[in-house]
């Protein structure tokens, strides 16, 4: 999975590393990076809102259904089935909007913790060597942290590159590339914190405490006031597993590069305004109410599609022994008048034989 989510990530790195060559700040960066995801997202998130909307249609004429063939199973299954076709309703139709953006949102992720490779587009194999390198110097290599070992290369590379050598001795890093990791280090000052350090080995006034509560506090307050809005209330379990999922972001990000927390922060936040636009314009309530609407109007088409048949008066038969009986003879008779009618009507030149 390691492989796709870098290829993925080395894709949206051209767009990292064009946002921050035009603001050059890695903070101003990521939030414009994290933006252009969620406009490249919002498509799949319309498209799953109006697929659990279907789906929730979908659940309640079913249940009217199994009710009223309870007794028959079969029945059942099959006006389900029915309803399936006619309603355009596949068990697999809500993979797609959500795998999808699951897929980008990792490859995001990568693109942020691998900067040399993915944002930089630096050779792996480089990358790899010089990994393996810092981590047997004394002193450096246990700080390393493996899968943030990019991020720690970026942030000491001008301690650490006389000791990025190839096996000939050489140096790994050419001039331009050099030259663009410095420009990348450079830029990594946001509003005063530093987001190539890790919150818990820096220090109080470094304020980068700061990231891992806001964190929590964006994960949190995002979620309660979309329940609010929503009118859901929270019960039982549901409460321990709001929380223990904002405890659980915290503590990562006070473990790894504020780099990465910080675009955890960015991308709650804007993650909370999409809701707040999809709440408003794509709410489950509203594409009811639309595709209701749309059901009215094909109707209204299909009927005025439909071919006029004119259909005689009913008779009960009840109400047929009421009318007088007309003799054989004067039905023919009276069949025959109505022939020369119609033949009148047609303007014949037929003017009868006179006896």
């Amino acid at each position: 999975m390691d492989v796709l989510f870098n290829f993925i990530g080395s894709i949206f790195g051209y767009v990292l590393w064009g946002a921050f060559y035009l603001v050059k700040n890695y903070g101003i960066a990521i939030i414009l990076f994290t933006l252009f995801t969620k406009i490249l997202l919002f498509p799949f998130s319309v498209k799953q809102q109006k697929s659990v909307a279907a789906n929730a249609r979908f659940q309640q004429k079913q249940r009217e259904i199994m009710e009223k063939y309870k007794n028959d199973r079969v029945k059942a299954n099959e006006e389900v089935q029915k309803l399936m076709q006619k309603e355009n309703i596949s068990p697999t139709a809500g993979c797609m909007p959500m795998l999808a953006p699951m897929l980008i949102m990792f490859g995001v992720y990568y693109s942020v913790i691998n900067p040399l490779t993915n944002t930089l587009h630096i050779a792996a194999d480089k990358v790899s060597t010089a990994l393996n390198s810092i981590s047997t110097l004394p002193g450096i290599g246990l700080s390393i942290n493996g899968r943030y070992g990019e991020i720690s290369i970026v942030k000491y590379f001008g301690d650490l590159q006389k000791f990025l050598v190839d096996g000939n001795g050489n140096l790994l890093f050419n001039s331009s590339e050099t030259e663009s990791i410095n420009e990348f280090r450079q830029g990594f000052n946001f509003l005063g914190l530093d987001l190539l350090a890790t919150p818990n080995q820096s220090s109080f006034q470094s304020m980068l405490w700061l990231i891992p509560v806001l964190c929590f506090v964006t994960s949190v307050g995002s979620m309660f006031i979309m329940q609010k809005m929503n009118g859901t209330k929270m019960q039982g379990c549901m409460v321990a597993m709001i929380f223990l999922m904002p405890v659980m972001s915290a503590w990562i990000a006070y473990t790894v590069p504020a780099a990465v927390g910080f675009y955890w922060i960015a991308s709650t936040v804007l993650g909370f305004f999409q809701s707040l636009v999809m709440n408003k314009f794509f709410s489950p309530a509203i594409l009811e109410a639309k595709a209701e609407a749309q059901r009215v109007v094909l109707r209204r088409q299909q009927e005025a599609e439909l071919e006029f048949i004119d259909v005689p008066d009913y008779v009960a038969p009840s109400e047929m022994n009421d009318r007088p009986v007309v003799s054989e003879k004067k039905s023919k008779t009276s069949g025959k008048s109505k022939k020369l009618k119609k033949s009148n009507n047609n303007n014949s030149n037929y003017q009868g034989k006179k006896k």
